[in-house]
């Protein structure tokens, strides 16, 4: 490639070389639905390819359509969900799919305005469903797009902590015109940053894009937002206690009686905040009835 290549030469490369080195993942198979789509990037927000996929495939056996999703119980739901973390997401996704019941005929829209209509779907997973599911064209951005265009058009280490309209007009000049081309784009541009263009130890002696990608040519400067960037703490945190007490409720074949919650967490004061705000966010509910409270997902 040359040296400043342009947005047609870095697509030919990236896709190329996705067509060579793209993973078998059973979202892309020939019999992948546009539900299972949807499904599967709600499930990858935050959560790794990994840890995915069985759950994916799990669910999509219980679940096969939104009307199945829609009937279950919320407790099914997160018992299902189990450790993917983020378990509101869970339920967002069932209120999602009792939306696609109630709107659409339990039939996922490929429209990008009735799908971001669509509870817990922004613009993101709006674009992604568009491109993956329909193959239609739409600008696909998360953060592995984001940080190859960074390094690749840019020259910075890591986009911007946040993504900026400056940054989307970029995005836009490198999505070509036509359907297929834009669709194959977003997921060649995205499994380069998935698998090569790293966030924290970039392969690029294997980058298809190396020899004209501006982040390198520059000899590889540091991030330059890296004290804006926070590190995301597990240990400790509340997101840590919460995460123990749904383990606790997932696991119990009872409601759990406020002791049992009690021993999840030795600071009282954290895990009173915790179970006080799982239950404002509909994840758990308290038990009816006097005496010594008691504790389930919900029904």
């Amino acid at each position: 490639m040359p040296s400043e290549p342009s947005p047609t030469a870095v697509r030919e490369t990236v896709v190329a070389w996705f067509d060579e080195h793209a993973r078998d993942l059973p979202w892309r198979a020939p019999d992948r639905t546009p539900w299972g789509v949807l499904v599967s990037e709600v499930m990858l927000q935050q959560t790794p390819v990994v840890r995915v996929a069985p759950a994916w495939r799990a669910w999509l056996a219980r679940w096969p359509e939104p009307a199945d999703l829609a009937a279950a119980s919320p407790a099914d739901v997160l018992r299902a969900w189990d450790r993917l973390g983020y378990p509101r997401r869970a339920l967002r996704l069932q209120d999602c799919a009792r939306a696609l019941v109630e709107r659409h005929g339990g039939e996922v829209p490929d429209d990008e305005a009735a799908l971001l209509a669509l509870p817990g779907i922004g613009s993101y997973t709006a674009a992604a469903v568009r491109a993956f599911a329909f193959g239609r064209r739409s600008v696909v951005l998360d953060t592995n797009v984001r940080r190859v265009l960074a390094r690749v058009a840019e020259g910075a280490a890591l986009p911007t902590p946040a993504p900026t309209v400056a940054e989307r007009r970029l995005a836009e000049e490198f999505v070509p015109a036509d359907d297929a081309g834009a669709a194959r784009w977003a997921a060649a541009s995205m499994e380069l940053g998935a698998l090569v263009c790293t966030a924290r130890a970039p392969r690029c002696g294997v980058c298809p894009v190396r020899d004209a990608c501006a982040w390198r040519l520059a000899g590889a400067p540091p991030d330059a937002h890296a004290p804006r960037r926070r590190p995301q703490a597990w240990a400790g945190t509340d997101r840590q206690v919460r995460g123990r007490i749904m383990a606790l409720l997932r696991d119990a074949l009872e409601p759990a009686p406020e002791h049992a919650v009690a021993e999840v967490w030795p600071n009282d004061a954290q895990r009173d905040r915790c179970l006080a705000s799982l239950l404002v966010d509909g994840l758990v509910e308290r038990v009816p009835g006097e005496g010594v409270p008691r504790y389930r997902l919900p029904a």
